[in-house]
């Protein structure tokens, strides 16, 4: 392993949200809240904070709004990307989001065949990159791992506009 692969990259901030009506009314253990921190740290990234909100669009939406106010860096949710009545993270993402990074929602549901019933969106919206995952602890790393060899590079083109790619001209920033 060592830093294959982390040669130039800053490590990101994270914020991590929980989407769940469980966890939020205090029912339900936050288990995949829990794994992508632990998964965050063990790449070397620092977790800023943890945020946990009930499902629906306007809950997922609100939260997500105050967590990427200001912030640089990469926001994680879990949680209500599904099929289900409440799960409605996708659609809480796309009212804050500007743009769509779908390279990256795409990855992350080949990691398995159920990656296929995940409707989890990624988009950036200021200098935050936003990813849903799944609301499984096991899901959520998975789909994490698939990505994260390119989200601290992400994470920085969101502020360094110099070209991620120098052919040695037209940066014209002097450095």
């Amino acid at each position: 392993m060592g830093d294959h692969g982390h040669h130039d990259a800053i490590s990101p901030a994270v914020k991590v949200l929980t989407v769940s009506d469980g966890v939020f009314h205090g029912v339900r253990e936050d288990r995949s809240g829990a794994a992508l921190v632990a998964c965050c740290e063990a790449e070397g990234w620092t977790v800023v904070e943890t945020a946990v909100t009930a499902d629906g669009v306007d809950a997922v939406a609100k939260a997500l709004h105050a967590l990427v106010d200001g912030f640089h860096g990469l926001v994680l949710t879990t949680g209500g990307t599904g099929f289900g009545p409440r799960d409605a993270t996708p659609e809480g993402t796309l009212a804050v989001v500007d743009r769509l990074a779908p390279g990256l929602s795409e990855a992350m549901r080949l990691v398995n065949p159920l990656g296929r019933l995940s409707r989890g969106v990624a988009g950036t919206v200021g200098t935050a990159l936003i990813l849903n995952t799944p609301g499984s602890a096991k899901g959520c790393v998975e789909c994490l791992e698939a990505v994260a060899d390119v989200v601290p590079h992400a994470v920085r083109l969101l502020v360094d506009n110099a070209d991620p790619h120098p052919s040695g001209e037209g940066s014209g920033t002097g450095g």
